[in-house]
């Protein structure tokens, strides 16, 4: 019997991957098309990402409920949605979705809505899960319209593009071979070839020596730099950041000691540094550099910083097209955790942030990259020559996914049906209203725990904190099945001034405080609305 050449299988999978990928262009020559057809949307919100990192997050296994917002494109009577997760969705949180959608009767949308499950709750990605289950590849088959169907998911990687080929459907997101230019080297890499300012620092290293002298290295570069910040290459949510402060060690600076001597102290160092996930230590930290890569980089100071960041998409066609722009809210340690956002970014920088978004993703593009992408900078307020305050801004990271600025944004897109304008860097909606809002993933709280997403409901209605369609104002609810476990929750609060969002908020966790009053109160990490975004670091 003959055996076929492993590398002529995966060449073919490669081909037929890429056959399907281009018939998203061949079936819609705008983005406008794109958006308003109908079609069969395959969701696959795996989390397709090194798992051991994915756990330094509370709760991480109920983020397969962040693209739960899809739901909201059954507003077209002709869409149908197929939504897989590795176990059921709580059946209120699906009906809290599907009544939000205005002018479709709830039982019509249901019927376009196909939920289904794995039943598997092990640490594996979904994606996986599906592989594993020929079955249940075999019933998706037969749910959808091979011909106008597509899938869509959190990140693509190699088991995203293979789950594509079984189906027979083309996967709109990136080509999992072009994945190294969402890492923290090939972010470098393209904010180099584009020319867009980012802080100086390495490429990849692959163990703790490497990662020393490159250390010595930037410190012998900018002799000035106070501490540096340690990324392994793939982290989440800056979840996978150090930080290592050289002040201590500042008698080894360049022109005081040797190169040798320097090493030594930055070897010795990595032990002290401050890791921004609360689980994490340089035991650990350490086995991981030779199976994910890390970099080094300059930790960029200023007394008044922000983490802004700009979305984007590439259509299948090729263009680049700027989706929004935000002021991300950071919290851990030393400000380098991701926990929520505001929209729009300040106006001071958004159109710059829209300028340096076009460059990256022109690159991007040009690698062949398609779909989501999002830029993240460090702004530092500064005066120039003339005394003026004016932002720098330098760009310290790009996602070939969605994150956490994705859902909030699409949610206010899709339930209004109004458009983000470019030239303003604003959304208007439909009626000319501009939007604002606030959006977390981690508003968590002690207090919050066992909760349940009925009792959820129930807070809502009763208070009367749900979306309003008339006013375009309210709160929409997401991780709702994180409550009960982790006491966890994620939130949008959508105004027509930021002012009105912040109170819209504010309302939220009052009330949610109020109503679990009785309950032990032990904050963990908890959205600060009412304060200036001053936050010291980077996602």
């Amino acid at each position: 019997m003959q055996t076929l050449d492993p590398s002529l299988i995966e060449t073919q999978h490669i081909e037929v991957f890429k056959q399907l990928q281009s018939q998203l262009r061949d079936r819609w020559a705008t983005i406008e098309l794109f958006d308003q057809s109908d079609a069969d949307i395959l969701v696959i919100p795996s989390l397709s990402v090194d798992q051991r990192e994915l756990l330094k997050i509370p709760g991480c296994h109920h983020y397969e409920e962040r693209l739960l917002f899809s739901l909201i494109r059954l507003q077209n009577p002709r869409t149908r949605l197929i939504y897989v997760t590795s176990q059921p969705i709580h059946p209120s949180v699906i009906d809290y979705y599907l009544q939000l959608l205005p002018g479709i009767p709830f039982s019509h949308a249901r019927d376009r809505l196909l939920l289904l499950s794995t039943y598997d709750s092990s640490l594996k990605p979904l994606t996986q899960k599906i592989l594993e289950r020929p079955r249940l590849i075999q019933r998706i088959r037969q749910a959808i319209d091979l011909k106008n169907a597509y899938m869509i998911c959190y990140n693509s990687s190699f088991l995203e593009s293979e789950l594509s080929v079984r189906i027979g459907v083309p996967l709109y997101a990136c080509d999992p071979q072009l994945s190294i230019w969402g890492t923290k080297s090939g972010s470098r890499q393209i904010f180099a070839e584009s020319g867009v300012p980012h802080p100086d620092g390495s490429g990849s290293v692959w163990n703790a020596q490497d990662l020393a002298a490159e250390a010595a290295n930037l410190w012998e570069r900018k002799p000035e730099i106070k501490r540096l910040v340690v990324k392994l290459n793939e982290g989440i949510s800056g979840e996978a950041n150090a930080l290592l402060d050289l002040r201590p060690i500042h008698h080894l600076a360049p022109g005081s000691a040797t190169r040798e001597q320097r090493i030594e102290a930055m070897t010795q160092r990595f032990a002290t540094m401050s890791f921004q996930a609360t689980s994490e230590n340089w035991a650990n930290f350490s086995t991981r550099i030779p199976e994910l890569g890390a970099i080094v980089e300059e930790f960029i100071e200023g007394d008044i910083k922000r983490s802004p960041s700009v979305q984007g998409r590439i259509t299948p066609s090729g263009e680049v097209e700027i989706l929004s722009t935000h002021d991300q809210i950071l919290g851990g340690p030393d400000g380098q955790i991701y926990l929520g956002c505001r929209f729009p970014a300040d106006e001071a920088y958004r159109m710059r942030l829209q300028e340096l978004g076009i460059k990256v993703g022109r690159k991007l593009a040009e690698k062949g990259a398609l779909e989501r992408f999002g830029v993240d900078f460090i702004a530092v307020q500064q005066p120039d020559r003339n005394g003026i305050q004016h932002w720098d801004l330098q760009a310290i990271e790009i996602n070939l996914r969605k994150g956490g600025t994705t859902h909030p944004f699409m949610t206010l897109k899709l339930l209004t049906n109004g458009r983000y304008h470019p030239a303003t860097g604003m959304f208007y909606s439909p009626h000319g209203r501009p939007k604002y809002y606030i959006a977390t993933d981690n508003l968590q709280k002690e207090r919050y725990r066992g909760l349940l997403p009925s009792d959820l409901m129930d807070i809502i209605a009763y208070h009367r904190l749900h979306f309003d369609t008339g006013t375009e104002t309210g709160t929409v609810f997401h991780l709702m099945g994180c409550l009960s476990e982790f006491g966890k929750l994620g939130l949008t609060s959508i105004g027509d001034s930021p002012q009105q969002a912040e109170e819209i908020y504010n309302k939220v966790v009052k009330i949610l405080d109020e109503e679990t009053r009785h309950n032990a109160h032990n904050p963990t990490w908890e959205l600060d609305a009412c304060g200036p975004i001053i936050w010291n670091g980077a996602t």
